[in-house]
């Protein structure tokens, strides 16, 4: 190869990668966010899930008492 051809490479590659790499971080970053507030809204759903049973079946507690 030329030495004029090495060099276009070493200038272009990085200049094409940057815009790449900053592109992929946001898109990542955009999906981990809506994967972590959709597994907060299901946490949340299934801990008030949880506490209307514990709250709505106080009976159980009679049924079976802790020895």
């Amino acid at each position: 190869m030329h030495w004029q051809v090495i060099i276009a490479l070493v200038i272009m590659i990085p200049v094409i990668l940057v815009p790449v790499a900053i592109l992929w971080y946001l898109n990542g970053t955009g999906i981990f966010q809506t994967a972590l507030k959709l597994l907060r809204k299901r946490w949340r759903k299934q801990a008030e899930t949880a506490l209307r049973q514990q709250e709505s079946s106080p009976e159980d507690y009679v049924k079976y008492p802790v020895r």
